[in-house]
């Protein structure tokens, strides 16, 4: 599993003094209110000030103190180590960790892996491919999804048969 996790991206610049506007990449943006420090370019940055705007955040990062300085980091990521990840509760995980998954029904045949993870208003939906046939999206239900075994890389669903006539 990684030791980063991708919390924001670095969309644009504001104001003169090197602050930077970030595009929040997190279910929880309160969770940058207790940052002291974050990642960029894989090197440990001490947060000074964040400010919170409608779906965007405004971060004040040490040693970035002019336009200039602040314009040659757009469109970077900002991350936090792996240890000072969100804490998820029972039965949740990281898309990143879902990600190159295999997936297997309950009968044990290989569907495919995990390349993507598409948030929707209710429910995620793995999107996994599969060698020589159409991608398959799977609803992220408890009806659907009936284990995930984080530590194998492996998610079990139902037969895909019997979600796809209810």
């Amino acid at each position: 599993m990684e030791d980063f996790f991708s919390i924001g991206q670095i969309i644009n610049t504001h104001g003169v003094r090197g602050e930077l506007k970030i595009y929040p990449l997190t279910d929880d943006v309160n969770r940058f209110d207790a940052l002291d420090s974050v990642y960029i370019d894989n090197e440990v940055r001490k947060v000074i000030s964040v400010k919170k705007q409608p779906n965007k955040l405004i971060l004040k990062i040490e040693g970035i103190d002019t336009l200039d300085e602040a314009v040659k980091y757009k469109n970077k990521y900002i991350k936090v180590l792996r240890e000072d990840a969100v804490e998820l509760k029972e039965g949740q995980y990281f898309i990143k960790d879902i990600i190159g998954c295999k997936v297997f029904d309950e009968n044990d045949n290989l569907l495919g892996e995990v390349y993507d993870v598409i948030n929707t208003k209710n429910n995620d939906v793995y999107c996994i491919k599969r060698d020589g046939k159409q991608d398959l999206l799977v609803p992220a239900l408890k009806e659907i999804v009936l284990k995930i075994e984080m530590e194998n890389k492996k998610i079990i669903i139902k037969a895909v048969e019997k979600w796809l006539e209810d």
